[in-house]
Parts: structure tokens; C-alpha cells; sequence
């Protein structure tokens, strides 16, 4: 992004207020990270059921309104950080990645479901599992 957004300024500059847009929503994009990895001490890189460490459902904080709060702030980072900069290029990628973001959030879920005591009764609780009253 900075490539293209400053150095050979391949996207055309985007105005001061969408650039504020993106500056706002990073911010909200780090509150999210933040608080779900402060709430959730199972969160892992890796998708899977910790047994050796008695996994468990976390459904509060930021976990009572939606599933998965921490690829929420991931997905206001991937727009974020593009409309901050004024890169096309980067507003492209966000979207490639949300799409892929979209196949894990699936397959976790699927995982979950099977391999996670109480996952099936916390889905049936917090009905979003990305953003809020939409999916």
C-alpha cells in the first residue's frame, strides 16, 4: 500500500475525510483486537479445540454481540489501513482477504460445533457471527 499509495502514487488521492474514515476505523479496528484477545485466552492463530488447556466458550465482553470479534477488528483493519493511505490497490486485497476470512470463519465454525462442548448453545445466543444484526 504504501508503494501505491505514495511512492508511485498509482491510485488517485482519496480526500482528507475518507482518509479520517480510515484513521477512525483502525482505532476501532485495535479496540476490537484488543478486547477479544484480552477476553478470549483460547484465541489461536491456528483453528482448533485446546483440550490440553480445558477450552471452553467465552460469551462475554465483546463476545455477546457477535462470534468472532477479533476477525471483525481484522476486517477493519484490512479497509482501514487503505482508506488511511488512499490505496486502491490495498482496498482490493482487503476484499480478496475478507472473502478468504469468510471460508475460515465457515470451516471454524463447522469445528467448533463438532468439537467444542457449548459452542451449539452460544451460536443459538449470539446470532452474529461477524458483524452485528447483518451475518
Amino acid at each position: 500500500m504504501p508503494l501505491d499509495a505514495r511512492r508511485f502514487k498509482w491510485s488517485p488521492g482519496f480526500p482528507v475525510w475518507l482518509q479520517v474514515i480510515g484513521g477512525l476505523v483502525l482505532i476501532t479496528s485495535l479496540y476490537l483486537i484488543f478486547e477479544s484477545t484480552a477476553e478470549n485466552t483460547f484465541a489461536s492463530t491456528m483453528v482448533r479445540v485446546q483440550t490440553e488447556r480445558q477450552q471452553r466458550v467465552i460469551s462475554t465482553g465483546v463476545y455477546g454481540l457477535m462470534r468472532h470479534p477479533m476477525y471483525l477488528g481484522a476486517v477493519f483493519m484490512m479497509f482501514g489501513a487503505p482508506l488511511l493511505l488512499g490505496s486502491i490497490w490495498g482496498l482490493i486485497m482487503g476484499g480478496m482477504a475478507l472473502i478468504i476470512l469468510i471460508g475460515r470463519i465457515v470451516g471454524e465454525e463447522k469445528l467448533l460445533n463438532e468439537a467444542l462442548p457449548g459452542y451449539s448453545d452460544y451460536v443459538k445466543k449470539t446470532h452474529y457471527r461477524l458483524v452485528p444484526f447483518v451475518w
